[in-house]
């Protein structure tokens, strides 16, 4: 039996689901999600509790029980309370800047990238006391859709990822960047 795919779903109050024969379709505060269900796999709500339940133990379902619980259950997290990926920007001379329906980053290139956001997803700039040498700020990107946020926070990681002697670069807040060792002195 999967472990995950037998864990029952809270559905906290305010939250609406909905049921049909190939998707879910999960309604909240904050946005509304669907997703697709894995063919075999169905879905019972009972209550403010929703659980999902495959025919028998052959393959594949036992691996698109466990995919399908995941799935809803970050559609009821995403509508409830949303997702939030932080990025730290360290170094000398680099900028961030957090415009409507984008994000202006430069990262030691010889011109400005402007990395558009996309719908649904809103990004802010902080000013947070990390205590790492050359911080300049955290890109904060937020939303509902927890494959659409971190997609995004990994394409704007891509533009400039750590580097290895100095640290310089854009790197998740939970990321410990490990520096090499540079010249010793002859």
């Amino acid at each position: 039996m999967s472990r995950i795919g037998k864990k029952p779903i809270i559905v906290p109050s305010g939250v609406k689901v909905t049921i049909r024969e190939r998707e879910l379709e999960v309604e909240g505060k904050q946005s509304k999600l669907t997703t697709l269900i894995p063919p075999g796999i169905r879905f019972e709500l009972n209550g403010d509790t929703l659980t999902a339940i495959r025919p028998s133990d052959e393959k594949p379902y036992p691996a698109y029980h466990g995919l399908a619980r995941a799935l809803a259950a970050n559609c009821v997290q995403g509508v409830s309370e949303g997702f939030t990926k932080q990025l730290d920007v360290v170094g000398i001379g680099y900028k961030v800047d957090a415009k409507a329906k984008s994000v202006v980053l430069s990262l030691g290139y010889s011109h400005p990238i402007e990395f558009p956001i996309p719908e649904g997803i809103s990004v802010k700039v902080e000013k947070q006391n990390r205590g790492i040498q050359n911080y300049v700020a955290t890109i904060v990107i937020s939303g509902s859709n927890k494959q659409v946020v971190g997609q995004v926070a990994a394409d704007i990681r891509s533009l400039r990822k750590p580097d290895a002697y100095k640290g310089k670069g854009l790197r998740y807040a939970s990321e410990a960047v490990r520096l090499k060792v540079g010249k010793k002195g002859a």
